[in-house]
């Protein structure tokens, strides 16, 4: 047999085949428009109205505006992570990592396609970043810029497949790659947040969660940057000069973005060590005061 030197994924990626995404590509401003009032009617009918006051009654009533929203964002950013998780898995394993192409049946026999299934998701992540920007009250410059850019970037890929562009399909495959390692490495931040507002006072339990989530962002990160950055050279005849500029200044500021995440995850770590060390060393010197006490 003789030896093959280009493996089958690397050959897969190298010659992936420059077409249109989908069908749907042409409706994303209607499907995102959907998308968002789904948003809007999960948020104020089942979330403020029913599941949150129902399932955690004082602990979120109490909670001030700013902390509230934030809350409210963080179960709609999970919930949507886990469903493109679900719908998404599959196609894009198999678009990026497999032998699919964009059009073929997302199962035998169906006119659902891959890159339809694709281009929902992408379109129910980038509405969950424009649902955030707009919702809460308080977010950080740095997310702001990953949200910004994650948008415009995902949003611009489909538009120029539409005309297939010579950059669009390797574009749309690597924007599938970011969305699926912040899918995957940013959902136990949106749990731990929740958690955090859930269970305030239970401090060994939430160190616990902020160092998983803080090496969770960070591993979550590099192995991002490895497997985008991998790709990316795997294509690199392939793209246009202003894509071979601008695609490693776009990950830098999604990276930033995530080690700023991870930065603060540590801060709540430590914060939350500090706190059972001052207790630990209130619980001593009260133990010292006692014994003292009865000696004399």
């Amino acid at each position: 047999m003789p030896f093959d030197a280009d493996p089958p994924i690397d050959h897969h990626i190298r010659k992936f085949p420059l077409t249109s995404i989908s069908r749907l590509s042409p409706y994303t401003g209607l499907i995102i428009s959907v998308v968002l009032l789904v948003f809007f009617l999960i948020k104020f009918y089942v979330l403020e109205l029913f599941l949150l006051r129902r399932f955690y009654g004082a602990k979120y009533t109490d909670l001030d505006e700013v902390n509230r929203r934030s809350f409210v964002n963080h179960h709609i950013a999970g919930g949507t992570k886990i469903v493109i998780l679900i719908i998404a898995v599959y196609p894009f394993g198999d678009v990026a990592f497999g032998t699919a192409g964009f059009h073929t049946p997302f199962m035998h026999g169906s006119n659902v396609t891959m890159g339809d299934m694709l281009v929902i998701s992408a379109q129910m992540l980038i509405g969950m970043f424009i649902f955030e920007l707009i919702y809460r009250t308080k977010i950080s410059p740095i997310s702001v810029v990953h949200h910004m850019a994650s948008i415009l970037v995902g949003q611009a890929a489909i538009t120029i497949s539409i005309s297939m562009q010579r950059d669009s399909s390797i574009e749309f495959l690597l924007c599938t790659v970011w969305g699926a390692f912040d899918i995957i490495s940013e959902f136990l931040p949106h749990l731990t947040i929740i958690l955090y507002r859930v269970y305030p006072d239970s401090y060994h339990f939430l160190a616990t969660l902020f160092r998983a989530a803080c090496f969770t962002t960070l591993f979550g990160t590099i192995a991002e940057t490895i497997v985008a950055m991998y790709l990316f050279g795997q294509l690199w005849s392939r793209w246009s000069l202003s894509f071979k500029i601008a695609t490693p200044i776009l990950h830098v500021a999604f990276s930033a973005a995530q080690f700023h995440g991870t930065r603060i995850f540590y801060r709540m770590w430590k914060k939350q060590e500090r706190i059972i060390r001052d207790q630990q060393d209130e619980e001593k010197g009260t133990g010292v005061e006692e014994r003292g006490t009865t000696e004399e």
